[in-house]
């Protein structure tokens, strides 16, 4: 093995936290160098989040267009060209790559393209990607490794090449029928958008219903509104057997509980849940314990069983969101300055962006009742929103949890238009420790969306004579 370079920071992956700590560390005048194996700026910018946003905006203006008429617009036939699409999101892809090599050449971290293995502590020999190896160590490292797409152990899925994310945000062509393995966001994201462009969909999930950690009302919801779009959903179905190859003609065997059946299609879309990158890079050999899943074993900090190890975002079992690996980025930067942080009592919002999007914070009724927490509830139709009788997007509804002792807002989904945004006055309130009524007494502007928060705080029932009050 060659000598090894020295550098103070070493960071493995150039994720959404990745990276953040590598320019910071970069920017306050410490050597610093990043190991990324094909992702500069890691699967967000490339192969997940703003890509899949990317078409799924495509697809809403095909989907708009085939339903001009209701607008009061004569539109001719729509046609998609999917090399169009892919054009479009490969130029938004590569305007962020560019962004980023600019802003590692203005932080100073030295950007290594490769495929690394530790060699010994803190010590990483990596095969580089134009030819050639080297070894680097670090004082201090940072590990960022990301999860992948899992491939369920059915036979003949593998030999069926199926598609992950990354191939179906590159298909060139438009599928006549795309069979989607999984139904939680991912998989109903991409679900949405081949059937607006125009492909038959069918969703195979093995589970009761799709969304599993979604209230039932809510997985319902989703359910009725991409079914009435023609998506075909198959819960509760086990997956027996695959024939075919995807991209000609392939063909599932579900068991269902009302017996075998067998689905056949043009494609394959495997969105079935991540596995971490953790497997066979030398981690337990330097110390790093692995959880049973094969994620990093973090405390509270997001530090390793290795002394000046890190691990952040995804690989250390965070939840899988680009905005939270970027808050491990925020605790890692502050215990390093001597600012406690914690990963304990985050509050994490997330969305799906199907259309009308999933929108959710904090906890939903089922994590309430499992976890014996007393709240009361509260439901509103988007139809009961001004801003959506305006729009006519009235699909969906807003739900809320609020503490039965106190006045404290414990959780919020919202399915319907503009749900993201809406979400984040909701979240702002918790993490600001406000009591509902300021929402329910809050002047909305009108007609917004947001609006709808100020009916559906009012609705909160009053707490029982005897309970203490919010200070």
């Amino acid at each position: 093995m060659s000598q090894a370079e020295q550098f103070e920071v070493l960071v493995v992956g150039s994720g959404a936290g990745g990276k953040l700590i590598a320019w910071h560390m970069a920017q306050s005048g410490r050597r610093t160098a990043v190991v990324e194996r094909r992702w500069i700026g890691g699967s967000c910018p490339n192969i997940a989040c703003m890509p899949s946003k990317n078409e799924i905006s495509g697809a809403r203006v095909a989907y708009l267009t085939r339903n001009a008429a209701q607008f009061g617009t004569t539109a001719g036939p729509v046609a998609v060209d999917m090399s169009a699409v892919r054009k479009r999101k490969r130029e938004m892809v590569d305007r962020q790559v560019t962004k980023h090599l600019q802003l590692y050449k203005a932080s100073g971290a030295e950007l290594i393209m490769g495929a690394g293995r530790f060699a010994g502590p803190k010590t990483l020999e990596v095969t580089l990607n134009d030819g050639g190896t080297r070894v680097l160590s670090a004082d201090t490292v940072f590990l960022n490794l990301g999860t992948h797409a899992a491939l369920p152990n059915v036979s003949g899925l593998d030999a069926a090449r199926p598609l992950t994310h990354i191939e179906a945000l590159e298909l060139d062509y438009l599928p006549s029928h795309l069979l989607v393995i999984g139904g939680g966001y991912s998989g109903l994201e991409f679900a949405q958008a081949f059937r607006r462009f125009g492909s038959e969909v069918t969703v195979i999930e093995a589970g009761p219903q799709i969304m599993a950690r979604e209230d039932l009302d809510v997985a319902q919801e989703v359910h009725r509104l991409l079914s009435d779009e023609g998506i075909e959903i198959v819960a509760g179905a086990e997956l027996l057997q695959v024939r075919g190859r995807s991209g000609e003609k392939v063909s599932l065997v579900v068991r269902t509980r009302s017996g075998e059946r067998t689905i056949e299609g043009s494609d394959i879309l495997v969105a079935a849940g991540r596995v971490p990158n953790t497997g066979g890079i030398g981690l337990k050999e330097t110390g790093i314990e692995l959880d049973d899943r094969g994620y990093i074993r973090v405390n509270e900090r997001l530090e390793t069983s290795a002394p000046n190890v890190w691990a952040l975002g995804e690989c250390a079992g965070s939840p899988q969101f680009t905005h939270i690996s970027e808050d491990d980025f925020r605790i890692v930067r502050d215990n390093l300055a001597g600012n406690a942080r914690s990963t304990r009592d985050r509050i994490v919002p997330y969305c799906m962006f199907t259309d009308p999007p999933l929108a959710r914070v904090g906890l939903s009724e089922g994590e309430a009742e499992r976890r014996g927490i007393a709240a009361r509830v509260v439901k509103l139709p988007m139809d009961a929103v001004l801003r959506a009788q305006a729009t006519d997007e009235r699909q969906g509804f807003m739900k809320a949890l609020i503490a039965a002792n106190d006045d404290r807002i414990l959780g919020f989904v919202m399915i319907g238009a503009e749900a993201g945004e809406v979400l984040a006055a909701v979240h702002t309130a918790m993490l600001a420790g406000l009591s509902y009524s300021r929402l329910a007494d809050a002047p909305f502007a009108h007609p917004t969306m947001a609006e709808g928060l100020s009916s559906l705080f009012s609705q909160v029932p009053r707490r029982q004579q005897g309970m203490s009050k919010t200070a």
